[in-house]
């Protein structure tokens, strides 16, 4: 059984150290950048969406559990921006650890997720997902998840 518990600042940490150089090397393919300089913006735009760490209003950070017969196992993390006016959820960040992954916990994250949503009245969850990230394509989509329109740029 999958369940969510608000991110402590320890996890807030420990969420960082993944999220900074993943969204870094996401920003680097994208826009051409060099590693340095996309690791710069990364922490830049981070700080910038979460200046209060976990506790910044508006935004939902969330840690994942999965809870078995034995024990419960901490497994991943949500951020993600709940918008009232259209009842709908935005997420940023969604992410099973390494050691979890290939287990189906993130299709049950995300309908955990999607029912804890629903019982808040919400009736749509947004994403984006980079172009070569075939992995949370595929777990999207199998959760009903459908493309709505395309990211573009051009870098000269």
């Amino acid at each position: 059984m999958i369940g969510f518990k608000t991110m402590t600042a320890e996890e807030f940490s420990a969420f960082l150290q993944y999220l900074i150089p993943d969204y870094a090397e996401d920003i680097a393919s994208s826009y051409r950048l060099l590693k340095e300089d996309a690791l710069k913006q990364a922490q830049n735009e981070i700080a910038a969406s979460l200046p209060e760490g976990p506790e910044t209003s508006g935004h939902v950070l969330l840690s994942i559990f999965y809870h078995n017969a034995v024990a419960e196992h901490h497994v991943g993390y949500f951020w993600y921006k709940p918008d009232e006016p259209s009842k709908s959820a935005f997420i940023y960040d969604f992410y099973i650890f390494p050691t979890h992954q290939n287990k189906g916990l993130g299709s049950a994250s995300m309908q955990a997720l999607e029912n804890r949503l629903r019982e808040q009245g919400f009736t749509q969850i947004k994403l984006r997902v980079a172009a070569g990230n075939d992995r949370a394509k595929h777990v999207y989509e199998s959760n009903g998840f459908q493309v709505n329109g395309f990211n573009m740029n051009k870098v000269f």
